[in-house]
């Protein structure tokens, strides 16, 4: 099954919730992005100050240098998928397990630039595995293609995983990056800045429809 999380990337909570109410009308899952400031350039609202209207699913992306200090947040925000960064520090297969011992899901994205053979276990540990092409703590960006030569060797190492891709999706390649493998389309701007973002969402429901016939 194909997955389409509009994403939220926001840099105060006024601007999340308009992202969120936003979305609320007619997406069941939303990609939350979340951003430190030092592994992401820019900021977000913390976690405690998240939240989404429990008709959606929320996978929470960490875009953090250190997210293993943020497990029990997590926990207790009960998202439906936690991801963190390959690139991040501390013991992330930890993290996992104690993600997984309370009912939450775990990915692991890599940045455009991180090779698959320099993860360590968080790869064969993850559920997801996001291949991330576009701009740390923004909308937009450009669907590399070339990162998708990376889903091969993710299956070597891990058979199960959903993949997923951040960055650049829109009508015009969605396509592409099914036929390749991706089965979680996280798509930005393409939504969040559609002067109707239903429609939007709606068009990309249609893709997907015809992709899965």
């Amino acid at each position: 099954m194909i997955a389409i999380c509009p994403t939220v990337t926001a840099t105060d909570r006024h601007e999340y919730r308009q992202q969120i109410e936003r979305l609320a009308p007619f997406a069941h899952r939303v990609h939350i992005d979340l951003m430190d400031g030092v592994f992401a350039p820019t900021t977000s609202p913390t976690l405690p100050e998240i939240w989404w209207p429990e008709t959606m699913l929320a996978d929470l992306h960490l875009m953090y240098r250190s997210p293993t200090e943020h497990t029990q947040e997590i926990i207790d925000l009960k998202p439906h998928l936690a991801i963190v960064h390959a690139e991040a520090e501390g013991d992330l297969v930890g993290m996992a397990h104690e993600l997984h011992s309370h009912g939450v899901n775990v990915g692991v994205a890599l940045l455009a630039e991180t090779q698959v053979h320099a993860v360590g276990g968080i790869l064969e540990a993850a559920d997801q595995v996001l291949i991330f092409s576009g701009h740390l703590g923004f909308h937009g960006g450009e669907a590399n293609t070339i990162l998708l030569s990376k889903i091969g060797r993710i299956r070597e190492r891990n058979s199960h995983a959903d993949i997923a891709w951040d960055g650049g999706i829109n009508d015009l390649n969605a396509s592409a990056l099914i036929d390749a493998g991706v089965s979680v389309l996280n798509v930005g701007g393409y939504i969040q800045s559609a002067s109707d973002p239903q429609a939007a969402y709606a068009k990309m429901e249609t893709l997907v429809q015809e992709k899965t016939l």
